[in-house]
């Protein structure tokens, strides 16, 4: 029986002989019709239910909000709390378009027993908060780069909280630096649909990696949602290739669940709300 890895490889070989027809990235971005939103720890509203209405001042479609944090115990797991979310979704307007545990980084998912209970109840947020991928972030002290120990770790808890995950329909995705081989690694020794990797190009690409290659070697079906970013920098201001992101997309067949994530795309001097509309219109354009 081919693991998840073989069948992909297979796959990108095939996809190298196919015609691509799209001409930039726009004409892609064209044809799927993405929603898009913003992280709100970007636009300084970690955890802040009022991110909803910034999002709405800056015309997004959606917010990846944050569980909390270490200081407020999580605090998007009260029923208040996100009855709250609900209330000012409604009237913004703005969706909540997926969750995300940035904590994780400074509380490891690899070694702290704290953060079982996070992800566990984090799926019960993302019922019912209607949304159905939760961005679980390995970075800073949670890096998984070059630790085999907390790769067999994080598996290990995976495995765990991963049915649950898989029956409420809600997908896990692993935001980290390592390349697409190591992610499917992961995946296939969780043995799960509902573990994929969350993918950030400008990530990869600050690691090391080859965007492109990656793409085409994961596929569609192994990446639940996007970050589109540039480190200081406006979108299309930076050094990524947004070109050649859209045609590996393309090429794969990746439409994910329909949301891209705007974050970090700032340069330090600008007005927030100005660089996220620069950044909206940079990806929307092709809408009008």
């Amino acid at each position: 029986m081919l693991t998840r890895r073989e069948l992909i490889r297979n796959g990108v070989g095939l996809m190298g002989a196919t015609t691509i027809h799209s001409n930039s990235f726009w004409d892609f971005l064209h044809k799927k019709h993405f929603r898009i939103g913003a992280c709100d720890w970007s636009i300084g509203k970690t955890a802040d239910v009022t991110g909803l209405q910034l999002a709405k001042d800056i015309g997004l479609d959606g917010l990846q909000v944050s569980l909390g944090n270490l200081k407020n115990n999580m605090h998007l797991r009260e029923k208040e709390l996100q009855q709250q979310y609900i209330k000012m979704s409604r009237q913004t307007g703005v969706r909540i378009s997926s969750l995300g545990i940035g904590e994780l980084n400074q509380v490891p998912y690899k070694s702290d027993p704290r953060t079982e209970e996070w992800v566990w109840d984090s799926i019960d947020v993302a019922s019912n908060l209607g949304v159905t991928v939760i961005l679980l972030a390995f970075f800073s002290k949670g890096d998984l780069r070059n630790d085999p120990a907390g790769k067999a770790e994080v598996v290990k808890r995976l495995k765990m909280v991963a049915p649950k995950a898989e029956k409420m329909g809600i997908t896990l995705g692993i935001e980290s630096y390592l390349t697409a081989e190591e992610h499917l690694d992961i995946m296939d020794r969780v043995g799960s649909k509902a573990v994929k990797v969350y993918y950030d190009f400008r990530n990869a690409a600050d690691a090391g990696n080859d965007v492109v290659k990656e793409i085409q070697l994961l596929g569609k079906d192994n990446i639940c949602e996007i970050h589109m970013k540039e480190n200081g920098f406006l979108l299309g201001e930076g050094t990524m290739d947004w070109n050649g992101i859209g045609h590996a997309l393309e090429e794969i067949g990746y439409h994910g669940d329909g949301w891209m994530q705007i974050e970090w795309a700032k340069p330090n001097n600008m007005d927030l709300i100005k660089a996220y509309q620069h950044n909206l219109g940079f990806l929307r354009n092709i809408f009008k």
